[in-house]
């Protein structure tokens, strides 16, 4: 363990070798991958493992559990026997955790067990290689009992210029093993980001597979006694997260080793993303959806005008969506009106609006500029209070993640702390 806490991870061999040395129908390791592995090897993936604290630890102070805390009671029930997607409970739970993965390990694994999952297992897992636009974080929140995980990846920090660099790296890249048509092609920089990062989320969800812990011993604790095998997995995660959990998703479902040890991908649930932009080629998203799971399963929130779901830009070649949709829209030329009021001191919320299913998914803005143009105007403009009720095409401000978790909390329930 490092001073600050922090697990090194050795990081995998190197692996440059001739052409000749690669075995025969085998396909070659792009040279990308080849110079990542070499910078992970001398930096390394470095993990932090925390434990969620208990209802008690979170309120020393009068009643443990009252009506609204936790936010969700039987959560984990709900994890495991949700009949269908979306769920209202599970798409809150999840929004929470995509947003607070901008924190660290501490403030996850809090706001989880706030959420209903009490001295919940958590592992967070980084890389970072400025040089390769890598910046790949993830979080695995696994139920006390074992039963459920949900992986989380952080999205793009608004101050973070290599995590930036990541989202506009848009260089179309091939998987390397056949899924649907063989010219498809993928974001280059989503597609590295999860593999930074992927075979140590693995190792861990490979032990929760096996009824053990997906984080190590913490200092002074215990053998953790034996747990329950994972019964239930969830992806999330908002913007660059929301596309890696997408991209992830993928790869369980199609590289056939994830399925014929420990099934990993059978005991995915669902796979829930906020303002995520597009991944892969139409051909990728075609094939996506002649996958069920992935058609099904895979399920997209959009908050009223984010810009970031309209991206990768025209420009940049075709991108497409894939999976179900499900937009927070405002009306804005009526509370355009409304909202005026707020100024003559009456109570109005200008951003009260409505979720529904789309069929016909957000399409590519023109151009990055066009685009991020649009939705810095349409930032400013909300800062001008007067203004902020006017419809604008793309905007920045939509993007924030409080906004996907206001646009999907349940009825009833006050905020995510649960008081």
């Amino acid at each position: 363990m490092t001073t600050d806490g922090r697990h090194p991870h050795p990081g995998p061999p190197v692996v440059g070798r001739p052409a000749d040395a690669v075995p025969p129908g085998a396909t070659p390791m792009p040279a990308w991958e080849e110079r990542l592995r070499e910078q992970l090897e001398i930096g390394g993936l470095w993990t932090r493992d925390t434990r969620g604290p208990s209802y008690a630890r979170l309120r020393p102070y009068g009643p443990r559990t009252t009506p609204g805390f936790p936010v969700h009671p039987d959560l984990e029930e709900r994890l495991l026997r949700a009949p269908r997607h979306p769920d209202p409970v599970i798409a809150h739970v999840l929004a929470t955790c995509a947003a607070y993965a901008y924190a660290g390990a501490e403030t996850v694994s809090m706001i989880m067990a706030r959420m209903g999952l009490e001295e919940n297992h958590c592992r967070m897992i980084g890389t970072s290689v400025d040089a390769m636009f890598v910046r790949s974080t993830a979080f695995l929140v696994q139920s006390a009992s074992g039963r459920v995980a949900i992986l989380c990846y952080r999205g793009t920090p608004p101050t973070d210029g290599i995590a930036w660099m990541t989202d506009a790296d848009v260089q179309p890249e091939r998987m390397p093993y056949r899924f649907g048509d063989p010219r498809s092609t993928v974001h280059a920089g989503f597609y590295r980001n999860v593999r930074a990062t992927r075979y140590e989320v693995l190792a861990a969800l490979k032990r929760a597979c096996r009824g053990r812990s997906v984080r190590a011993l913490l200092p002074d604790e215990p053998d953790v006694a034996r747990m329950a095998e994972l019964e239930a997995l969830y992806v999330t995660g908002h913007s660059l997260g929301g596309a890696m959990a997408a991209m992830m998703a993928v790869m369980l479902r199609h590289e056939r080793k994830f399925r014929d040890e420990d099934d990993v991908a059978g005991r995915l649930r669902a796979v829930y993303t906020y303002g995520q932009p597009m991944i892969g080629d139409p051909r990728f998203a075609r094939a996506c959806e002649a996958d069920p799971f992935l058609a099904r399963e895979v399920i997209r929130y959009i908050y009223d005008n984010d810009v970031v779901p309209h991206l990768p830009p025209r420009t940049a070649g075709p991108y497409r969506h894939f999976g179900r949709e499900y937009r927070y829209e405002v009306p804005h030329l009526r509370h355009g009106v409304l909202g005026l009021s707020r100024h003559l001191g009456h109570a109005y919320d200008v951003r009260r609006g409505a979720l529904r299913e789309h069929t016909r998914f957000a399409g590519q803005a023109a151009t990055f500029l066009g685009g991020l143009g649009l939705a810095a105007l349409a930032f400013a403009g909300s800062r001008v209070r007067p203004l902020g009720a006017l419809p604008v095409v793309y905007s920045f401000e939509d993007h924030g993640p409080q906004h996907y978790i206001a646009a999907v909390t349940p009825p009833g329930v006050q905020n995510e702390f649960g008081d």
